[in-house]
């Protein structure tokens, strides 16, 4: 055999290396492509901010354990409705049943994973000891009611806090 002449090659079809180069760097592709578009994701939907301020909370910490431990001494019982139509209700009464009447109420509806559908509302007083506001149509899932009960006469400190987790179905 000269070497200028090659002998007919007859290659096998099959799995061969550079197959498997490609699978490889095919699977990793999809893997961080994926993984890229999750931290997207991640990052774009969530500051990761759990508490503003949360060094002034931590400075104020005393008291409030201290006004925790005002307001279970009230021993009041609230319920609180939530409309489809964005009624919102709170209705406060006393240890005897008797309506708390008299009071300046605020309240905070919005959804439990994010602060961008908040609503802040001054909810009025219709009957003794039932606070009503309208806050327009709001849709079917998870939303959190946080109300802060103040004495009209001193409207800076706090009487009753209250934090409800309600769900309207769709």
């Amino acid at each position: 055999m000269s070497p200028t002449t090659l002998p007919n090659v007859h290659r096998e079809r099959g799995l061969q290396g550079h197959h498997v180069l490609y699978a490889m760097l095919a699977f990793f592709g999809v893997i961080f492509a994926v993984n890229g578009l999750m931290l997207y994701h991640a990052l774009a939907t969530h500051s990761g901010l759990v508490a503003q301020e949360p060094y002034r909370k931590g400075l104020a910490y005393n008291e409030r354990i201290a006004a925790d431990e005002r307001q279970a001494g009230l021993m009041w019982s609230v319920d609180v409705i939530v409309s489809r139509q964005g009624g919102i209700a709170v209705t406060l009464a006393d240890v005897g049943g008797k309506p708390v009447g008299g009071r300046r109420v605020e309240a905070t509806l919005g959804r439990a994973a994010s602060s961008r559908q908040d609503l802040r509302l001054h909810l009025i007083e219709d009957v003794p000891g039932r606070y009503v506001a309208m806050a327009g149509a709001i849709g079917p899932g998870a939303w959190v009611v946080d109300a802060v009960v103040r004495d009209a006469a001193d409207a800076m400190t706090p009487l009753y806090r209250l934090r409800r987790r309600l769900w309207l179905k769709p």
